[in-house]
């Protein structure tokens, strides 16, 4: 079983930084990509940014230039920087997997989420 354990939410205010942490345990061979969604009240699930293990990212249009994702494929964790925060990012983050081969399973693709951690940016 893999599991994604989240950190680094919270409140802030506009204008500051936060940054999240994401790392995946278990019977891990691989994993092809990580990322970061969010969901706000009344709203639907959106990416937010994503990384492959070649190091490859892909950013909504709403964070470019604000945040950065980073990988340390050693450590199958995940980062997400996010800088000049506006309160219009205030949601809750969720840290996915895609494509993870494991050992128990090396035939088999999954993908996994993790439980979410809440940034909220309000003065």
């Amino acid at each position: 079983q893999v599991q994604l354990v989240e950190s680094g939410g919270g409140l802030v205010q506009p204008g500051g930084s936060l940054r999240l942490s994401c790392a995946a345990s278990g019977s891990i061979f691989s994993i092809y990509a990580m990322g970061w969604y969010r969901q706000a009240p009344g709203k639907q699930r959106e990416l937010v940014a994503s990384i492959t293990s070649g190091g490859s990212t892909s950013y909504a249009d709403s964070v470019k230039g604000r945040f950065t994702i980073s990988r340390d494929n050693a450590k199958n964790t995940v980062y997400l920087q996010m800088n000049s925060l506006k309160p219009e990012d205030t949601a809750v983050y969720y840290c996915n997997a895609a494509g993870v081969v494991t050992i128990t399973n090396p035939f088999r693709k999954s993908d996994y989420w993790g439980q979410g951690t809440q940034v909220t940016v309000s003065s």
